[in-house]
């Protein structure tokens, strides 16, 4: 500035600013002359705030969902599906999908990877499913999840099969974080396999008839076909045949048995007798096989044993020492948070669990909570500091209330922006609103520093509220309107990549419009409200303007 500016420079005044200011002038004129009313004004606007922050009207969730601009169906079918039914049912999936003109391509698998990472049989399918760009789409699907819901309606067609709907990268997060196939889970934890299943079914009607709940389904854990051989002991003994007799014949003929080594130098190789298959193959050849009673009677295992076959143990999932069974689901068409909750609720409600037996809501709703729980304890650390550190530089507690009594209405705006647009509460936008606090924090030490300056120099408080705010006017209007400006951008872009950031813009460009007039207004009327002739002032010569500086 010094080798840039000359001395002989004047200030250029701005017609539009000379305008704005004398009209700010007699719009303070008016609140200082019905301060009564002004603050009610204000105490009205918190209570709407607060009661459009705490009624549940804006929905919640954790982050906004990042759109891949692809699709990752994933189709469950009974846990005893073998390779031929499982490819079946994904060559006509495959079918439904790539019909819709809005894909461009589908790639499927069916069972567990090459690598062997995940433990899956054949009832497990998925497909990539890449789309073309949003504005390629038909003009009958707005958004993705009509897109969604219309594939889930075709493929819900065919029998036997329960889809889920999410995205390849978000699905690996969220199977990473709570440890199941499915956008969001609950976890019920028990011993009992059969009253773990009841419960869960139990449990799925419930959740079904909750709006907003889509993809719903349960991670069998029985259903898998045993034969089971349960040994008649008197039967046996009548025969005269060991039990462990009968188990060796039966781990011979049907699962093979090492009689002997072969040896080939230093290398070992068991010698497995076993029964070909034409003789295990069904239960009815699995009774028949033959056991040597010592008085050299061939005994058939009917004889013996109760050969049953029954639902078996599929898959046991275990989790922190204890064995659990999943529901999986998602919400589609409303938000996470009230979803969640009411399912939550009803479930205590209506579903009585055992002893020994708990629930434990999982995936995107836990990760919600945990960032709620970790900002409950952030904000209220920050604001304590930031109040330590506004005392350090007023020198007094009253002008901190009074500026944190108009950071508790920054909120307003932002609030607003968000039921308007119809954006849920997440944790990008609570940062935009972290945002808004520090912006109205800043906004009030300017302009309490400012009013109180001039009273040093002998203006009363009225006087030094209304040429402060009107001096201040400036640089707050151009602090707010170049932050506001440059998220214009961010709040309205809906191309891939921009769920992350429009919340947070949402947020700040709402919140900074309203912010601007109420701390244009609000802030002066309070200091006008509150302030008294010993108020705690800072020395004269602190000031922000120096000595040339004119007060008009």
């Amino acid at each position: 500035c010094n080798l840039v500016f000359k001395d002989d420079i004047r200030e250029w005044r701005n017609p539009l600013l000379t305008f704005l200011r004398r009209a700010y002038a007699r719009i303070l004129d008016w609140c200082f002359d019905h301060l009564k009313m002004t603050l009610a004004g204000g105490l009205i606007a918190a209570g709407i705030m607060l009661f459009l922050a705490l009624s549940g009207i804006i929905g919640s969730e954790f982050l906004p969902h990042l759109d891949e601009g692809a699709i990752w169906v994933r189709g469950t079918l009974a846990p005893s599906t073998g390779p031929s039914t499982g490819i079946n049912v994904a060559n006509r999936a495959r079918l439904v999908l790539a019909n819709f003109p809005e894909v461009i391509q589908v790639v499927s698998q069916v069972g567990r990877p090459d690598d062997g990472t995940d433990a899956s049989g054949f009832y497990n399918t998925e497909f990539f499913v890449d789309l073309l760009p949003r504005a390629k789409w038909r003009s009958q699907f707005a958004t993705k999840d009509q897109l969604i819901a219309s594939i889930d309606q075709e493929l819900s067609k065919l029998p036997g099969v329960t889809w889920n709907f999410s995205q390849p990268i978000s699905d690996n997060v969220e199977e990473a974080v709570s440890g199941v196939k499915g956008e969001l889970a609950v976890k019920l934890f028990g011993p009992d396999l059969k009253i773990l299943e009841e419960k869960a079914n139990a449990m799925r009607e419930v959740m079904e008839k909750i709006p907003g709940v889509a993809d719903l389904g349960i991670f069998e854990v029985r259903g898998q076909p045993n034969v089971n051989l349960v040994i008649d002991r008197a039967a046996a003994d009548r025969f005269g045949i060991n039990v462990s007799d009968i188990q060796d014949a039966v781990e011979t003929a049907v699962g093979g048995k090492a009689v002997t080594q072969l040896l080939i130098g230093d290398q070992r190789y068991d010698l497995t007798v076993r029964y070909q298959e034409s003789f295990r193959r069904t239960i009815e050849d699995i009774a028949n096989i033959r056991v040597l009673a010592p008085s050299g009677e061939r005994v058939s295992l009917a004889q013996v044993c109760q050969v049953k076959l029954e639902d078996g143990a599929s898959s046991i999932y275990r989790e922190a020492n204890s064995r659990y069974i999943a529901i999986k689901y998602s919400v589609r068409g409303r938000d996470l948070g009230s979803t969640v909750r009411q399912a939550i609720d009803e479930v205590r409600q209506k579903i009585q669990l055992p002893e020994g037996y708990h629930l434990d809501w999982t995936g995107e709703y836990e990760s919600q909570q945990r960032a709620n729980r970790r900002l409950a304890v952030i904000v209220p650390v920050t604001v304590l500091l930031m109040s330590f550190v506004l005392y350090s530089a007023f020198n007094s507690w009253k002008w901190v209330v009074l500026i944190f009594a108009v950071v508790a209405l920054s909120p307003l705006g932002g609030i607003f922006s968000l039921l308007v647009t119809g954006t849920h509460f997440s944790v990008s936008s609570g940062l935009g609103f972290l945002a808004l606090m520090g912006v109205s924090v800043e906004i009030g030490v300017i302009m309490i520093e400012y009013i109180n300056q001039l009273r040093t120099r002998g203006m009363n408080p009225r006087d030094a509220a209304k040429e402060g705010a009107e001096l201040r006017l400036r640089p707050v209007m151009m602090t707010m309107l170049v932050a506001t400006l440059g998220l214009v951008p961010a709040a309205l872009s809906h191309d891939i990549g921009s769920d992350s950031q429009r919340p947070f813009a949402i947020v700040i460009v709402g919140g900074l419009i309203v912010e601007l007039l109420v701390s244009l207004v609000l802030l002066p009327s309070l200091y006008v409200f509150w302030a008294r002739p010993g108020d705690t002032l800072p020395a004269p010569e602190l000031g922000f303007f120096g000595e040339g500086e004119h007060i008009d």
